[in-house]
């Protein structure tokens, strides 16, 4: 499958398909297509799996598209600004930020991804609910910001803010650990908690969420008087 990444900050990704191909999205992720592909929407994986992909912020149904004729393309644009890249499942599984889900060949699998530990679900930035990708095939995702991808070492510790931990491959560990220092907790800036990932593995971490951005903006938003 050939695809193009392109849009700089503002992304998409337009994938090639040959007679058959088909990538899946969640509903109305599909920003335009050629005239030869067909489009099927269903509860991908049944009931409990469409209900776990809306408690990870993404549509309960997805649409799958599959091309009918040759030469065929379709494109998909990120959300937010920041970046798409893509992942060979194979080479996981993979875990992600809720919501990061752009789309995806048919044989990977996407499905919820539970936190271990109290503290990490609690404090760790995304809740107790992540994304887990796993099967056959490659994944678009999409992220927030600028992206950095770190290979950690064995027994490599990196301590993240809170909601910056974009993805990363299933063996790392994930967790919460608590700002040490009264003052550096008073008046730090970080918050109570850091997310720590631990290697082996590979982490990709995100310069900017969503929420952060929401909070900047706040100030600067016009707002009515009584």
């Amino acid at each position: 499958m050939h695809y193009e990444i392109f849009g700089g900050n503002l992304p998409a990704v337009t994938v090639n398909l040959e007679n058959g191909e088909a990538i899946y999205t969640q509903s109305g992720g599909m920003t335009w297509m050629s005239a030869e592909i067909s489009m099927e929407t269903n509860m991908k994986g049944g009931l409990m799996k469409g209900l776990g992909r809306l408690l990870t912020g993404d549509s309960m149904f997805m649409a799958t598209y599959t091309a009918t004729g040759g030469g065929q393309s379709i494109t998909f644009a990120s959300t937010f600004p920041g970046n798409i890249i893509a992942l060979d499942v194979a080479q996981g599984p993979y875990v992600c930020q809720k919501s990061a889900f752009l789309c995806a060949q048919p044989n990977v699998e996407l499905s919820v991804y539970v936190t271990k530990g109290i503290k990490s679900g609690l404090f760790g930035g995304e809740g107790f609910l992540l994304q887990e990708l796993k099967g056959n095939g490659m994944v678009f995702l999409e992220m927030d910001g600028s992206v950095k991808e770190i290979e950690l070492a064995p027994g490599e510790k990196l301590k993240v803010d809170t909601g910056n931990v974009a993805a990363f491959e299933q063996r790392v560990k994930y967790s919460a650990e608590m700002v040490k220092g009264f003052k550096n907790i008073l008046f730090g800036g970080e918050g109570l908690f850091l997310t720590t990932v631990e290697g082996p593995g590979k982490v990709w971490l995100q310069t900017m969420t969503a929420t952060e951005l929401a909070s900047k903006l706040v100030p600067f938003m016009p707002f009515k008087r009584d």
